[in-house]
This record gives C-alpha cells, sequence and structure tokens, in this order.
C-alpha cells in the first residue's frame, strides 16, 4: 500500500494532503523557542551561505494544539527582511509535513519526497540567491494548514498564515519528534481503537525489517455486519525528526473485509532506515462515518 508524492518546479514547496458493505454508524538560550504564528511555530537549525545563496535548515512545529498538516503556499517565496529594511524574495523553499499529518506538539525537520520509484529524504529549508542575513534579520514564510480529522467527503478549510523566524541565532538541541509533551496525544502501542461502525483496531506487532519496519494490524467486527477499517499505510517519525513514509490519502488503500463477529488482519510498511530510532506511527484511522479519519500518535520507541 504505497503511493506517489512529486516535488514541483520553479518555487518549489513542500507537498501537500490534497462493494464495500458499509453499516456507517452516526457520527534555553542556546535555542530559541519556536516563534507561533496562527499556527504552526518554526526556526533556523542552521545559517550559512551555499554558493552564492543564503540557505537556510528549518525545524516546524505544530503549535495549533490539534492534528494539523502543512505546507508553504505554492507558488509564493519567502521573504527575507533585513533590519536596513530590505526585502528579498527567496525562490528556493521546502517546508512542510509532505502531507501527513503531525500530532500537536511534535515537531520535524525533513519528510519523504521524491518519487514512489524514488523516495528521498527531502529535508526543510529556504535558499535565497544572493542575499546574507545581517543582524536582524527575519525569515517570513507564507503557508496553508489544516487541523483535525481528516474528512474525504467534507474538507476541512485550509487556513493561511506566516511563518516568522529570527535568524540572529541557530537553534540547537531541538528534541525531536516531541517539543511540548501534550497530555492524551501519545497513546501506547497495544491501543485498542474504536473505528468505523463499531470495529476496534489495534496493532498486534512491530517489527523491522531490510529495509524500514513492517506494521501487522487487527481489526475486530462486534456487529452482525461486514465492515472495512481503511488506515492508509501509516508513516512514522522519529528522534531525528524525519517523516518517513511515502504520504498517500488513507481512503485510498485498501483494507480488508472484516466479516461480522469476527476479526481480519493485515500488514503495512514504512522504508526507513536503521538509524531511525524513537519512532511513532502517525495513524490515521477511518472513525464515526465513511472517509472520515481520526489521528493517532502510537509508541514504538522500543522498535
Amino acid at each position: 500500500m504505497k503511493a506517489t508524492r512529486a516535488v514541483g518546479p520553479v518555487i518549489v514547496c513542500a507537498l501537500v494532503l490534497a462493494g464495500c458493505g458499509y453499516i456507517v454508524t452516526p457520527e534555553d538560550e542556546s535555542t530559541p523557542t519556536p516563534a507561533a504564528t496562527q499556527g504552526w511555530g518554526a526556526v533556523a537549525t542552521k545559517i550559512d551561505t551555499a554558493g552564492s545563496a543564503l540557505h537556510v535548515d528549518l525545524t516546524i512545529r505544530n503549535d495549533t494544539g490539534a492534528w494539523s498538516a502543512m505546507q508553504a503556499t505554492p507558488g509564493t517565496p519567502a521573504v527575507l527582511k533585513t533590519s536596513d529594511g530590505k526585502s528579498t524574495d527567496c525562490a528556493t523553499v521546502f517546508v512542510g509535513t509532505g502531507g501527513a499529518y503531525l500530532a500537536p506538539g511534535f515537531q520535524a525537520k525533513g519528510y519523504t519526497g521524491g518519487t514512489l520509484d524514488k523516495p528521498a529524504t527531502q529535508l526543510l529549508y529556504v535558499e535565497c540567491a544572493g542575499a546574507t542575513a545581517g543582524a536582524g534579520s527575519r525569515l517570513s514564510i507564507p503557508y496553508s494548514y489544516f487541523t483535525g480529522d481528516f474528512n474525504y467527503y467534507a474538507p476541512t478549510a485550509a487556513r493561511s498564515a506566516t511563518l516568522d523566524i529570527g535568524l540572529d541565532k541557530a537553534a540547537a538541541d531541538l528534541q525531536y519528534p516531541v517539543a511540548t509533551p501534550i497530555d492524551g496525544v501519545v497513546e501506547k502501542a497495544d491501543v485498542k481503537i474504536t473505528a468505523i461502525n463499531k470495529a476496534t483496531l489495534s496493532l498486534s506487532k512491530a517489527s523491522r525489517t531490510a529495509d524500514g519496519l513492517q506494521f501487522a494490524w487487527q481489526a475486530e467486527n462486534p456487529t452482525e455486519y461486514p465492515t472495512y477499517v481503511h488506515i492508509g499505510n501509516p508513516p512514522v517519525v522519529g528522534s531525528d525528526g524525519i517523516i518517513y513514509g511515502f504520504y498517500q490519502s488513507p481512503h485510498l488503500a485498501d483494507a480488508p473485509i472484516t466479516p461480522a463477529g469476527q476479526s481480519a488482519q493485515w500488514t503495512t510498511t514504512v522504508a526507513a532506515p536503521a538509524s531511525a530510532k524513537g519512532l511513532y506511527i502517525l495513524l490515521s484511522v477511518e472513525s464515526k462515518q465513511q472517509k472520515n479519519f481520526a489521528h493517532h500518535a502510537l509508541d514504538i520507541t522500543d522498535k
């Protein structure tokens, strides 16, 4: 269960989200603090000149208080503002979650980009051709974001905001992926999640493979009708701050039928290096109604 996601040219921006038998039931000084905008915050983690361009590596943090996915506004440059009032457009912008929803209080510095055949880790950064950053310089990045459940039939409207990032000092010693622990966000790996049509979903096993991880899932259906529990192909995020796993809208991936009064088992996989540790599964579970997905962060930091 995989899907592709391509990186756009010109002004380069992180990419965005954009017979079933259902019986649907109702519904510190060395480390600057990310500046909260209207939803997300960001800090520069490295600032240097690459050739004739100013290169700024970034970390983004979900300060919305809810599950959220974000991306830099396509076709719109970032803007470097210096203390003397001058502004420079920065056309190269890779900022976003790659389509994945990130838990509140979580932060990241990259995601899986490239193509399905040739996936590649895409770090978050902005480059400003012919620019330098003197004392008092700031970087502004227009972006859009979504919060809450993902509903294919009634998608949440995107909100617009601007990241405002000081460039006087690069952040150091950031903690990934959980920047600000929030009670109730992280769940144990063996939690039983209520899904659509009173079915429940659980992770029965998480194991390492030659090129990543494999997750074994089990759905249990207590009703008199068959049902499906879609979860897509969940990505993971770990202590290196990278979201691993090519994003695919969870409604697109197949799910096995769970017969009435019985259970169903299946597996999903995600490519991640052996060095990726401290992992959390970013799980979207079909809940309440068809093609509505609630988000869960499952703790598999021992894997």
